[in-house]
């Protein structure tokens, strides 16, 4: 599997794609070279899922309310994400 493969794909697409290499791996009909190779694409569709999950955590806004009931938004930074 090429980088160019993963461009166009969704993380949606990505997660299918590895929970098929993985009921394809625990049949344990597959060929050496086949479970090879199947191995090689889920640890790419691995990392960029990994790598689409963190940049939508980037992208994550904290809403939050002050006493007197008014909204603000402000981005979600690590020590945040710790505290939770």
């Amino acid at each position: 599997m090429k980088s160019d493969d993963l461009k166009n794909l969704t993380f949606e697409d990505a997660m299918s794609g590895l929970e098929s290499i993985d009921k394809e791996l625990e049949t344990g009909q597959i060929k050496l070279d086949d479970a090879v190779e199947a191995y090689e694409k889920a640890t790419k569709l691995k990392k960029f899922c990994e790598e689409k999950l963190k940049n939508a955590e980037l992208k994550v806004e904290k809403i939050e309310q002050d006493k007197d009931g008014n909204l603000t938004v402000s981005s979600l930074d690590e020590k945040d994400m710790a505290d939770e």
